[in-house]
């Protein structure tokens, strides 16, 4: 299965093919559903060239909707960007396949709201590649979507993108539309104001703030705030169920959260696919999710419907659980931390959606410490203490690439000729050559000399490469080390040249959708939201599981800090959750 990681510009799609991503998705600049995350055509060729040289696709979203003169733009850069070299283009907005379009891979946005095997199968029968899938399907929807796409095109059956590591929208994709119309910023725009992180009331039929099942009242809580994705232990079934691509979530995240997270899924996939170890790919640290941006973790609904998909405390990241706290004062904290865990100066501390970064640690006894803060802080006993800063983690961040190859220097009729081959699977094979003309004179020490060679060409420093196998001639020949550096420096520069040149765009058919294709995307009656993830079930209420709420506890509604009210509405039936305006307020 491709690795598919995020990049929210040029440096960090560096660092994601570093840590051994297979593509980068990266927003054009304009019509990203990310308005924070544009690059400009001239940096995204740049990425292309570079993204190349290590077999590395490069995926551009062009995923907003549009109006007609935003799409005739949307559709002259999507020529630029097939000029520019990138590999396909993301989109959503299916009026753009009415567009001048270029001959380049299209792959359908989840924000197309991918759920269902008719939706996927319609989309392959426009031309699309790829379709995103919804995040919210089960890993049987994903194989009765797969056996539909392959009994409607069994020789090029659309290919299966998944999303398997990151933030987690609480809406279906595409179908959200709360941000727009309570703050005019459209997510289908990429201008999501992110209303499911913020805080509510959660209120019965008469307007009280009800109590969750430990008692506590339910005043501004995160009921919308979803845990992040993580899939990383169901690998297997998803290459099973006929997937080809995982995708990480984040074109909005650091290089420090994209190298993490991409290493952490690449050893992983190699272990499913027994490549053994690798010389081409070193990381200098071990990848650990919970070391980065993390807000607890889930694998959604991959299994059906589970517990404890959302964290109601905090919308921030949380990342790993150190302790207990014993007590606290002023600026002086007592934690109990469990085995193996070391805090270190700098570390940030959170409990709840509130934090706090160390300014040093004292150990005590039996684990415990007390742990001076840059302010006062109170945290009451009993509190369970997490990091989500670990400086010394975040030092040791480091990947490293090189494309393996081999080198040969063999003897001509009027001296040497040095070749390069590289040693990726097809189809991004390719090989370099340089002669040079030189006088053969054999070696006293033919060994020694033979040895010298091979180190000597095997020297590719900060090159690109790394040298698998270094072949030379059985002769012995006397050569310079001064001759051999020489060589191989316009040896590598070849290698360049010919990468670049080898690496050439197939066109495809253009996709097309006819006008009974596209969907209406003004639905004014539609709900603000509409979520497979249900307050009732998080809460230990769902009607299916349990006894019906008394009455008086519904319909329930949800309150906002500057009072604004919304209904919540509950179709067992199709076991989801709707979020409706009203005209109720404080």
């Amino acid at each position: 299965m491709e690795l598919l990681a995020p990049a929210k510009n040029i440096d960090v799609a560096r660092a994601a093919i570093m840590a051994g991503a297979d593509a980068i998705y990266i927003g054009a600049p304009r019509f990203g559903a990310r308005q924070a995350a544009g690059n400009s055509i001239e940096d995204i060729s740049r990425l292309t060239t570079y993204a190349h040289r290590f077999g590395v696709n490069v995926l551009v979203t062009l995923n907003t909707l549009m109006d007609d003169s935003e799409r005739r733009e949307a559709a002259a850069m999507a020529w630029q960007l097939y000029e520019a070299g990138v590999d396909a283009l993301i989109v959503q907005d299916l009026r753009l396949l009415r567009e001048n379009m270029p001959p380049i891979r299209l792959h359908a946005s989840t924000q197309c709201d991918n759920r269902t095997a008719e939706q996927v199968v319609a989309l392959q029968r426009m031309g699309f590649k790829r379709a995103v899938l919804a995040r919210e399907l089960t890993i049987d929807e994903i194989r009765v979507i797969r056996a539909a796409t392959m009994a409607d095109n069994p020789n090029e059956p659309i290919e299966l993108e998944v999303f398997v590591h990151g933030a987690v929208c609480v809406c279906y994709s595409g179908r959200c539309y709360i941000s727009e119309r309570l703050t005019g910023r459209s997510a289908n725009r990429g201008a999501c104001a992110q209303m499911c992180r913020m805080a509510y009331d959660v209120l019965d039929s008469s307007m009280h703030e009800l109590r969750d099942e430990q008692g506590k009242t339910m005043h501004q809580r995160y009921v919308l705030s979803l845990k992040d994705m993580d899939r990383s232990a169901y690998l297997s079934e998803l290459q099973q169920a006929g997937v080809s691509t995982l995708k990480i979530e984040g074109r909005l995240k650091d290089a420090d959260y994209v190298t993490n997270i991409v290493a952490y899924y690449r050893q992983k996939l190699d272990i499913l696919a027994q490549r053994g170890t690798r010389r081409d790919l070193v990381h200098n640290f071990t990848p650990d999710p919970a070391k980065t941006f993390h807000r607890g973790s889930s694998p959604y609904f991959l299994h059906g419907r589970t517990a404890d998909m959302a964290n109601w405390d905090s919308p921030k990241s949380t990342g790993e659980h150190i302790g207990i706290v014993t007590s606290s004062r002023d600026r002086t904290i007592h934690v109990q931390l469990l085995p193996g865990v070391t805090l270190h100066n700098g570390d940030g501390l959170c409990f709840g959606d509130q934090g706090f970064q160390v300014n040093s640690v004292t150990p005590m006894v039996n684990g415990a410490v007390a742990i001076n803060t840059f302010r006062a802080v109170s945290v009451p006993a009993g509190t369970m203490l997490y990091r989500n800063t670990d400086t010394a983690f975040l030092k040791q961040l480091h990947a490293e690439r090189r494309i393996p190859v081999t080198i040969a220097l063999t003897a001509t009729d009027e001296g040497f000729m040095l070749a390069m081959h590289s040693q990726t699977e097809a189809p991004d094979t390719w090989s370099a050559s340089r002669t040079f003309a030189y006088t053969h004179t054999l070696a006293t020490q033919a060994e020694q000399a033979k040895q010298t060679q091979r180190t000597q060409l095997a020297k590719l420093g900060d090159s690109e490469y790394i040298a698998i196998d270094v072949q030379v001639p059985t002769e012995g020949y006397f050569i310079p080390i001064s001759t051999l550096n020489a060589w191989r420096r316009e040896l590598v520069t070849a290698a360049a040249e010919a990468q670049d040149a080898a690496h050439t765009l197939k066109p495809v058919t253009t996709a097309h959708a006819d006008a009974a294709d596209i969907p209406d995307y003004n639905d004014a009656d539609a709900p603000l939201m509409t979520c497979r993830y249900c307050i009732l079930h998080e809460s230990g209420h769902c009607r299916k599981q349990s006894s019906p709420l008394p009455p008086d506890r519904e319909p329930r509604y949800l309150r906002l800090l500057n009072g604004t009210v919304l209904e919540l509405r509950f179709n067992c039936k199709q076991c989801e959750m709707t979020v409706h305006q009203t005209n109720k307020n404080r």
